[in-house]
This record gives structure tokens, sequence and C-alpha cells, in this order.
């Protein structure tokens, strides 16, 4: 109980200084985890829609009844998104060129790259935020360290005889700073470092399926193609 008022005390007594940058690393903490919860949350529901939907998908359902579905939706997102920018991007272009198969298929593979992109762009949401929190929060700790540090060695050169129990509490206060700034940058870096890994195998899983859904839709355009001739 002593030590917890002990270092209270301290954080009450710092200089302003001290005191601006220990704010600072609080608030980029709280928010932090915030952003942290909110992607963590984000990125479940991305897997576990994607599962969902890619179950649907290969279930043999009649895509242009799934096109239907999804497009019925407000917000489509994943995978459905992906599949309903292909798809009616394939289904527009099929309708005019149906004889040019490579010309219909080479519009909607772009469609779905844009779709890709964007999709991974929402996945990154907030991951920034988290490296930088983590890259930078010791730092901004190390500035307070310094600094404390720098004033308990003045108001030691004004006394003649100096003594620990007059330098300790400033330099015990200027080191609470470092504490704070790491407390605020090693959960921002396990998590940026966790949520870019699912967000590469999201997107790895995302990439796959414009592959194999652009085949799909190679082999009905060239099956239409050839009928139509």
């Amino acid at each position: 109980m002593a030590g917890e008022i002990s270092i209270l005390s301290l954080l009450i007594e710092a200089s302003f200084v001290v005191q601006l940058v220990m704010l600072i690393l609080l608030a980029m903490s709280v928010m932090s985890w915030t952003m942290i919860f909110r992607r963590r949350k984000a990125l479940i529901d991305a897997v576990a829609d994607a599962k969902k939907f890619e179950d649907k998908f290969w279930s043999g359902i009649d895509l242009s009844k799934l096109y239907a579905e999804i497009s019925a939706r407000a917000v489509n997102n994943g995978l459905e998104a992906l599949f309903k920018a292909g798809f009616k991007e394939f289904a527009r272009l099929h309708k005019s060129n149906s004889r040019q198969s490579a010309a219909v298929m080479e519009g909607t593979q772009r469609a779905m790259r844009v779709g890709l992109s964007r999709e991974v762009e929402r996945l990154e949401e907030h991951l920034p935020f988290l490296a930088t929190v983590g890259s930078i929060s010791p730092y901004i700790g190390l500035f307070g360290t310094v600094w404390g540090i720098m004033n308990s060695f003045i108001a030691l050169g004004a006394v003649e005889q100096a003594t620990l129990s007059m330098v300790a509490p400033g330099i015990a206060e200027a080191l609470i700073a470092t504490a704070i700034g790491l407390f605020a940058a090693i959960p921002a870096v396990i998590a940026y470092n966790k949520f870019s890994h699912q967000v590469e195998m999201l997107e790895s899983s995302y990439a796959n399926f414009v592959e194999e859904f652009a085949n799909i839709l190679h082999r009905q355009a060239v099956s239409n193609g050839g009928e139509a001739a």
C-alpha cells in the first residue's frame, strides 16, 4: 500500500513536462486498446463471414440466385463484396460482348482486383495507428525520463551537500514515464503483428477466391461464346 501511495505522490508532484508526457502516453494507450478491441472483433467477423460465404458458394447454389441474395443486402463485405463486383461486371460485359470472352474476363478481373484492394484497406484500418503507438511511445517516455533526470541534477547542483534522498524522487518520477511508455507500446506492437498476420491470411484467401471465381466465369464465358457461335 505504501508503494502505491509513493507512486501516486510521485505522479502528483512530478514536473509539468513529465506530467504532460504521462498524460499523452495514457491517452495513446487508451486509444490503442480501444482500436485493438475493435480490430479484433472486425477480423474475427471477417474470418467467420468468409467461411460462411465459401460454404454457400461451393454448395452448388446457382450464381445468379446467390448474386440476387447478396445484392438485396444493404452492405457487403469480404468475399461477398468481391463476388458481387465480379459477377455484376461479368454480366454487364457479357451482355454487350458475348463473343469476346477475353475482354469480358479482363474487365471482370479488374473489377475484382479493385474490390480486393478496397477490402484489404478496410481490414487494415487502425493498424497504422497501432504501429505508430508501438514505435514512438518508448521515445516519448524516454523524453520524460531525460527531462526528469535533468531537473534532478539541476536541483542537485544548487545545493552544497547533496544526498540520495534529494534526487531519488526526481529520478523515480522520470523512470515512471519510461514505464508508461513501454506499457503503451508493448500491447500495440503485439496487436499490430498479430493483426497484420491475420490480414495477410485473409488477403491470401480473398485472392485465391478471386482466381477460382475468375476460372469459373471464364469457363462460362467460353461455353456461352461457343454456343453463340
